[in-house]
């Protein structure tokens, strides 16, 4: 391939780990590059959380390499030429150039080459298929560079094509967009996941939930759901979304803590068992289900004020009081000059739970009978031990307590 530019040195490449790895793999007069997120976000001046390398060399021939340099190599996709290496403990995904043999819409039959062109005609996004050597040198076979530039998300080759290899390519095209595409979106692209929009429906929910929050992220998401619904494909994987509008206002506020979970359960809106319904088709776990849920309870009964932040922070704990401010913030109109809200998000920031001074031993003490009275005896006392504003001390407690039992026995 031809030169096409060079990235200036990036801290990243300097980072021993990284650069150990591509001298093992460079040893013998081999190619590596540095392929896929890593080099286009560099290009965009974001962040770079993940490095993915590219290698001419078969997998078992990088497996030699990194052995002979005293790097550990895990085999973890080697049917389809992926090795982890882990140097000074930082693990690097590589993986050997492929050409498609067999596709089946979720997965692929491939065979390895040393054809860097071949390589990049079977990825999803010219942006994406964009190689860079150790020193910098750029190779772009797909002409990305300059669709990265300019914001255009566009499939390499025909976007049908790409499509019916990964029907999942549908979902990460508009996750794509929404985190790096400008307007108007593909045209083509549009048809394309259109049309085979129904093919989603062969995909792992949780692929499909991966990429659902990950798209949730985005600045702007309620506009990329918006284009989804038109184009049909959102029907597909997520018809509960009907609240798009309240996710707009979120996004306008939420931005420097753009939770998905938060962000999902404000395009479901104010419904429990829809948000139940939903986390337990994607199967989320079971923190995620509860924090879900509760953010789509609306909670609190009125504004969130210093009257009621005390009690709703204690019993339903500072990050789903964050969410229901949040989400209380959007349906006041999601603007940010709202200083109210901010103050109730910064002061939960910080929030110290204060800790009941009762155990169900202090119940047995008083002869009660091991059983759920217990918890219930209990439960009696800390309500009112929160609607005093925590400030019974322990003796206090005790001896509301004892009068509870003392009530039952009379």
């Amino acid at each position: 391939m031809t030169p096409a530019g060079k990235l200036p040195q990036q801290p990243w490449m300097a980072a021993p780990a990284l650069r150990a790895v591509m001298a093992a793999l460079a040893a013998r007069g081999g190619t590596a590059r540095y392929v896929g997120g890593c080099v286009r976000n560099a290009l965009l001046g974001r962040e770079v959380k993940e490095i993915d390398i590219a290698s001419a060399d078969a997998p078992t021939a990088v497996i030699e390499l990194l052995a002979a340099a005293g790097i550990k190599a895990i085999p973890t996709g080697i049917e389809h030429g992926t090795i982890t290496a882990v140097a000074h403990g930082v693990p690097f995904e590589i993986t050997t150039l492929r050409r498609d043999v067999e596709t089946m819409g979720r997965k692929a039959v491939v065979a390895f080459t040393d054809d860097w062109a071949a390589d990049a005609a079977r990825r999803d996004f010219t942006m994406n298929a964009i190689y860079c050597d150790a020193d910098g040198t750029l190779y772009d076979p797909t002409d990305g560079l300059a669709d990265a530039r300019a914001g255009r998300v566009r499939f390499v080759g025909a976007a049908e094509q790409r499509i019916q290899e990964d029907y999942l390519r549908i979902l990460r095209f508009f996750r794509i967009y929404a985190h790096y595409g400008r307007p108007p979106a593909d045209v083509a692209a549009l048809r394309a996941c259109r049309q085979h929009a129904k093919g989603l429906a062969i995909l792992s929910v949780e692929r499909i939930a991966h990429e659902l929050l990950r798209l949730l992220a985005a600045p702007d998401p309620a506009t990329v759901l918006t284009l989804m619904s038109e184009y049909e494909v959102l029907a597909q994987v997520l018809p509960e979304a009907t609240d798009i509008d309240r996710l707009r206002a979120l996004a306008r506020v939420d931005g420097a803590d753009p939770l998905p979970l938060r962000r999902l359960a404000a395009v479901l809106g104010l419904d429990v068992a829809k948000a139940e319904r939903v986390a337990t088709r994607l199967k989320l776990s079971s923190r995620a289900r509860a924090r879900l849920a509760a953010a789509a309870s609306g909670a609190f009964g009125q504004e969130p004020n210093a009257a009621t932040q005390r009690n709703n922070l204690y019993l339903f704990g500072a990050e789903s009081f964050i969410d229901q401010v949040y989400l209380r913030w959007a349906e006041a109109g999601g603007r940010p000059a709202q200083a109210a809200f901010a103050a109730l998000i910064e002061d939960a920031r910080s929030y110290v739970r204060p800790v009941f001074p009762l155990t169900g031993d202090d119940v047995l003490a008083l002869g009660v009978e091991r059983g759920p009275r217990v918890g219930e005896l209990l439960g009696l006392v800390e309500r009112w031990w929160v609607e005093g504003g925590f400030a019974a001390s322990r003796p206090e407690c005790v001896a509301r307590l004892r009068a509870l039992t003392k009530t039952e026995r009379s």
